[in-house]
């Protein structure tokens, strides 16, 4: 059965270069980013050029990167939080296209994902959930309820480095903007997306003396839902819990 399922997405995605696309069709390009209330108040992150934390040989980061599942109560800096976020899904540059150039490869420069972020000890911030506004650098406090740390371990098998984490990162796929160019073949790339952002993540945290451990395992319906999410245009593709190592 697993085969013939794999079969058949393979068959679902495959690029016909004579395919229609949205975009070969003179369709209206998505918004870089997901818009969000214009009177909602926006934390301003530090700035990129402003942070500076501990050199590390690359080498080093790769050969000593591993997953963490148990992590220490120590807080993170909102500088910290800051810099993992410009490293993994920082906009340089919004080209005349208009795309975003950012720190991971992506096909076609889609970048797809938004970034969420289950916040539990970071400094200065209130716990909950946050959205990451990459085009600003800041974020946007989405106001979920006081038990949305339950309902996204709840989602994600009751992992429990979800539930003390000092934060899960969650990307969001927004569908359209890389279907808009790729069709149907734009899932696969999104998975592979996915995986550049992650592996960033994991060479950041081994500079900044914290240990990540990628979930891929969670009831998609389970998490959309406690997200809000409607799990086709939008949906949770991937999670990485993170915290500092003792």
């Amino acid at each position: 059965m697993a085969n013939t399922i794999g079969l058949e997405f393979i068959e679902k995605t495959k690029y016909h270069y004579l395919d229609p696309t949205a975009e070969s069709q003179g369709g209206t390009q998505p918004p870089l980013e997901l818009l969000y209330p214009r009177d909602a108040p926006l934390i301003k992150l530090p700035e990129a050029a402003s942070l500076q934390m501990p050199a590390m040989d690359l080498r080093t980061a790769i050969e000593q990167r591993t997953s963490l599942r148990r992590y220490t109560h120590q807080p993170l800096s909102l500088a910290e939080l800051a810099y993992l976020l410009w490293e993994t899904q920082g906009v340089k540059k919004v080209t005349q296209r208009p795309v975003t150039l950012r720190m991971v490869p992506s096909a076609g420069a889609r970048h797809a994902f938004e970034t969420y972020l289950l916040v539990n000890r970071v400094e200065g911030l209130t716990p909950g959930l946050y959205r990451y506004v990459a085009l600003q650098h800041a974020l946007i406090d989405l106001g979920f309820p006081v038990d949305i740390n339950e309902q996204v371990t709840r989602a994600c098998l009751d992992q429990n480095q979800v539930r003390t984490s000092a934060i899960t990162f969650i990307w969001v796929a927004v569908t359209e903007r890389m279907t808009f160019r790729y069709s149907q073949r734009g899932y696969r790339y999104l998975h592979l997306d996915a995986g550049h952002v992650c592996q960033n993540l994991y060479l950041l945290a081994e500079q900044t003396g914290c240990g990540v451990c990628a979930i891929a395992a969670f009831d998609d319906d389970l998490l959309n839902a406690a997200l809000k999410l409607d799990g086709v245009e939008l949906f949770a593709i991937y999670l990485a819990s993170l915290g500092k190592r003792n």
